[in-house]
């Protein structure tokens, strides 16, 4: 009986099992219809995969928006900048490779006149070095801001838009062309991955598989903590911090484990989705994205790891369908779907679940829905 118990309590809600079972049908399919599959009927053209690959980034990076807004209240309006932070780590990896091990000049050398690259570019050549600094930088940057926000007890509309001053700020830095990050030209050229053709079949098909894998990894990495003591913590701060405090709890150091987490998912998607666009500028950081990034969140239904999923895969999926032939009409259709949000769907997607989908709801705990 105990053990049935605790098998029921940490059993997956339904529609976060269905989302599992999708991605796990993905990691499958992508690389089978990709690879053996690719000349068939059936099989998956590299554009679909690249497209794939694209939305799973996207959902890896509303996942990390709802890990903080959703279960802790933090809204940011800057995820945008660890998404960036992560595309230009793995960019300087690609050029500094290319450069190093295939001769091949980055356009910024060119550009600025430069014999050698900058001295922050050093030992970028190195795919290790690159996945540590992928971690260590984004994470390094969000433990200093929340660290500083969180202690002097900035919450709110106040951390909200000093989050988007300061990717506003990040975004006027990266235009400096003396920066060494390509300033408003940016960064592209790529030719390798892993030694790897970067427009190759298998290369496509390779990055989409690994962003399906880690938007699944993450996903139930992230539904397990939010299970856990740590996750019913934080979304008792998010309901009554000034209580918690009250009663002896240290709310910092669970706010800031939660931040430096998001931070990193984020720019770990950055770092996916970079090279499968093949270009990298500073329109990365502009405000439109990162506010992009909450909408996702917010038609989901935040407080649902799940619904920030399918909130950015319906999203992206739309916006990569009409702004094929109807490109002026995407900033008007996504309005539209922030005003429905906001006076009809105020819980997003969830309030179209039926009820028997609500695991957590009958008792009134939002953070309990994923």
């Amino acid at each position: 009986m105990a053990s049935d118990t605790f098998a029921e309590r940490h059993r997956l809600p339904l529609l976060s099992r269905i989302v599992v079972a999708t991605l796990i049908a993905l990691v499958v399919a992508v690389p089978l219809l990709g690879g053996p599959l690719a000349g068939s009927a059936a099989g998956l053209s590299p554009y679909m995969a690249n497209i794939i690959g694209q939305i799973a980034t996207f959902a890896l990076l509303a996942l990390a928006l709802d890990l903080v807004w959703g279960y802790g209240g933090i809204l940011s309006l800057g995820h945008g900048l660890f998404f960036a932070a992560g595309g230009y780590l793995i960019a300087m990896h690609m050029l500094k490779a290319g450069y190093v091990f295939g001769g091949v000049t980055p356009d910024l050398m060119t550009f600025m006149g430069w014999s050698e690259l900058p001295v922050h570019w050093a030992f970028f050549e190195s795919f290790p070095y690159a996945l540590l600094m992928i971690v260590l930088v984004p994470g390094l940057l969000a433990f200093l801001y929340g660290y500083v926000s969180f202690r002097s007890r900035v919450s709110g509309v106040y951390f909200a838009i000093i989050t988007q001053a300061l990717t506003y700020v990040a975004m006027l830095m990266m235009f400096r062309n003396d920066t060494g990050f390509g300033g408003n030209n940016g960064m592209t050229g790529f030719t390798t991955l892993l030694g790897q053709d970067i427009g190759g079949h298998a290369m496509v098909v390779g990055l989409a598989s690994a962003s399906v894998l880690a938007l699944l990894v993450a996903f139930i990495g992230c539904s397990a903590l939010l299970r856990s003591p740590f996750g019913k913590l934080l979304v008792a701060i998010r309901d009554d911090e000034a209580r918690l405090r009250f009663l002896g709890y240290d709310t910092l150091w669970p706010k800031l484990a939660a931040w430096c987490l998001s931070g990193i998912l984020a720019a770990i998607a950055g770092a996916l989705y970079v090279p499968q666009v093949g270009i990298i500028n500073p329109r990365l950081l502009s405000p439109e994205l990162s506010i992009e990034i909450a909408v996702w969140v917010a038609l989901g239904g935040r407080g649902a790891l799940s619904g920030a999923v399918i909130g950015a895969a319906i999203i992206s999926a739309l916006k990569f369908w009409l702004t094929g032939f109807v490109p002026e009409a995407w900033p008007f259709i996504l309005a539209l779907v922030v005003l429905v949000v906001v006076t009809l769907l105020p819980n997003g997607l969830l309030d179209l679940k039926p009820q028997v989908l609500w695991r957590g709801r009958r008792s009134g705990k939002r953070g309990m829905i994923e």
